[in-house]
């Protein structure tokens, strides 16, 4: 197996560990506040990214939209439970505007490198 193909696999295998490892937390501490678990999550995704960029790997795509919407979403339910406002907050809506905000982010960034 050739160096680069193993880093990005020992990258991977220690982001599977930390994500069963926050989950794991987040299971044995019901009173976290709602959201502390999505944001951990959307972290553990950009800090892959991250140290797959710093290792020279080319990042995901994927995991790089998933943190962002586990971030959003984390955020979004974070702030409905501490802030108590006096309406619902439409999470679902929100974060689909948050994803089609990405694809054209993304598709925008394909047009002027081209």
């Amino acid at each position: 197996m050739d160096a680069a193909r193993l880093v990005n696999r020992n990258l991977d295998a220690i982001a599977w560990g930390v994500f069963f490892v926050w989950w794991g937390i987040i299971e044995l501490m019901p009173s976290m506040p709602d959201g502390i678990g999505a944001i951990g999550i959307g972290l553990i995704f950009l800090g892959l990214n991250a140290a797959r960029s710093m290792a020279g790997q080319p990042t995901s795509n994927l995991t790089f939209a998933l943190g962002i919407l586990a971030l959003v979403l984390g955020g979004l339910e974070l702030s409905d439970s501490l802030l108590a406002l006096p309406f619902e907050l439409p999470i679902f809506p929100i974060l689909l505007v948050v994803l089609g905000g990405l694809l054209l982010i993304r598709e925008a960034g394909r047009r002027t490198a081209v």
